[in-house]
């Protein structure tokens, strides 16, 4: 047996559904991305990397192409978030968050209606996804929000929430049953960082004359 086999064998049962190690690992990698990414650790990039490529496997193995490519991107899409928060660290000290302009929100809104469409349009052409709007839904929503989270605006946030309402019935309608009870987790996690995150924007507005650093600056960071 290789390892792809393996990955893909049972880990255990819930609800009547196999949970695959590939999904087991892939979504303890997520739950940790979330974490890392709400105290604005640069290490919920390679974090994300390894889960999304565990996930790519899970995804595979359900028959979910939109997943599966939303993965292939994820990865991609993390490599230049990660670059991102490095730079971010190396001028700044820290990464600092911030609200969106109104043009940035229109453009994330933009980008998430039409890429939707057009991507779920070429999934059901390509009959590549048995449910190809909310696929695409899935996969379009995870890029905008990792491009957000990438600028470090807080609204991405918001993406991930409208995001998990939708991953969590589509994951368990794909039999991945497990994925659909972490993106329950997900969604307290997300309200948790969009207050916390929310916070460090209004301290670094209301208090300039500190400076961003000094404001945004947690004990040991």
């Amino acid at each position: 047996m290789d390892i792809l086999d393996w990955l893909n064998t049972p880990a255990f049962e819930l609800l009547g559904n196999p949970v695959p190690y590939s999904d087991l690992f892939g979504n303890i990698c997520a739950l940790a991305t979330v974490v890392l990414a709400l105290r604005r650790n640069i290490l919920s990039w390679p974090v994300q990397i390894l889960g999304s490529i565990l996930l790519l496997s899970a995804s595979i193995s359900a028959g979910l192409g939109g997943n599966a490519s939303r993965q292939v991107v994820i990865i991609v899409a993390a490599v230049w978030g990660w670059t991102q928060w490095r730079k971010s660290r190396e001028s700044a000290g820290e990464v600092i968050v911030r609200w969106a302009s109104w043009k940035e929100r229109l453009l994330l809104i933009a980008a998430l209606l039409i890429g939707t469409g057009v991507f779920g349009f070429v999934l059901a052409l390509g009959g590549w996804s048995w449910n190809p709007y909310p696929d695409a839904y899935i996969f379009i929503g995870s890029l905008v929000a990792m491009y957000a989270q990438g600028r470090a605006i807080v609204e991405f946030w918001f993406v991930w929430l409208a995001v998990d309402l939708v991953g969590i019935p589509l994951a368990v309608a794909g039999g991945l049953v497990f994925s659909g009870a972490v993106y329950l987790i997900f969604l307290v996690m997300v309200v948790l960082g969009f207050l916390d995150w929310s916070k460090r924007s209004r301290q670094t507005i209301s208090a300039p004359h500190l400076g961003a650093t000094d404001i945004n600056r947690e004990p040991g960071d």
